[in-house]
């Protein structure tokens, strides 16, 4: 089968097309799938520049976690998942999966779920880990309600731009810090309030807000958000570990965020996007063949949701 691969780790010259890569084997509790489409992360370059390279298998490997697809086979202890179903879900390689950029892959079963009826595959590659990470921030952690005013950091990233339909669904307030490029398309996800975080300090927009979520890639959010929350107030990043001390001080409830993607929130994900409460929101889809420029865009740019890389038959 083809599949793209990295034999080293490193930057973007070290992923190469294999053509003859061989399927890879299931076990009871695995599904293998066709993959029709894998959407890209940050994970899957920092995995291929050698982050959690001692929980990895042996190189040459399959890059890449997303996918969306149809089941070719299911191991004995399967259940809740039948050949021909369409599904989507991750396939980590540090976590029993064989990679996602490939014709074929294999995915712990809990890991997975049918994907929602109202998208393709391509929309569908484009919500596992950007959509549980929301789901998991919003609804677990944070436990947004009602009336509640939330910040929300990166939001027009792939979490973001979910977190905040979500969060509006929810019937909250709704910050966000985006680019001055970038107002448009978080006043179309439903923000209230858009900071050119580059040109305005947000901490003096918006005060006393209930929770922050930092969905960017900044960690210096994380403890400037500090100020902008009331007492007893939630503060979650999935950047970086937010300092106890300034937790105590303002008496703030703080998480790092390590996102576990299974079968439960895909479900409720599902739920939310077939019941219109999320769109899915996608930057640039790239053919498989052109994934070195796929991951420079991923790396190098500003994007608007997700980028997702089209798998060939």
């Amino acid at each position: 089968m083809k599949a793209l691969r990295f034999a080293a780790f490193g930057g973007r010259d070290v992923l190469r097309f294999d053509d003859d890569v061989p399927e890879p084997p299931i076990s009871s509790h695995q599904i293998l799938v066709k993959v029709h489409a894998a959407g890209l992360n940050p994970v899957d370059a920092a995995i291929r520049s050698g982050y959690m390279k001692n929980n990895l298998p042996s190189l040459p490997a399959t890059i890449g976690v997303d996918f969306s697809g149809e089941v070719v086979r299911v191991g004995d202890a399967v259940v809740e998942l039948k050949v021909g179903d369409q599904v989507y879900g991750q396939a980590p390689l540090h976590n029993g999966g064989s990679g996602s950029c490939a014709q074929l892959a294999a995915a712990k079963a809990d890991m997975a779920a049918r994907m929602p009826r109202n998208t393709d595959f391509t929309q569908a590659a484009a919500l596992p880990l950007a959509g549980v990470s929301a789901v998991h921030a919003i609804e677990d952690l944070i436990k947004l309600k009602a009336g509640q005013k939330i910040l929300i950091h990166g939001g027009t990233g792939g979490i973001g731009s979910i977190a905040i339909q979500l969060a509006k669904s929810l019937g909250a307030q709704v910050a966000t810090t985006v680019r001055l490029n970038a107002f448009n398309f978080a006043q179309d996800l439903g923000a209230d309030v858009v900071i050119d975080y580059k040109h305005e300090a947000f901490k003096d927009q918006v005060k006393n807000y209930d929770a922050v979520l930092n969905a960017s890639g900044n960690a210096a959010m994380t403890s400037l958000s500090f100020k902008v929350l009331k007492r007893g107030g939630i503060l979650v990043s999935m950047r970086d570990e937010p300092d106890p001390e300034l937790a105590k001080k303002y008496a703030v409830i703080v998480h790092k965020q390590l996102t576990q993607t299974n079968t439960r929130h895909l479900n409720r994900l599902r739920d939310l996007v077939e019941g219109g409460a999320i769109k899915v929101c996608i930057d640039t889809v790239y053919p498989l063949d052109e994934a070195q420029e796929a991951f420079r865009h991923l790396e190098e740019d500003r994007l608007r949701g997700k980028i997702v890389l089209q798998i060939p038959g």
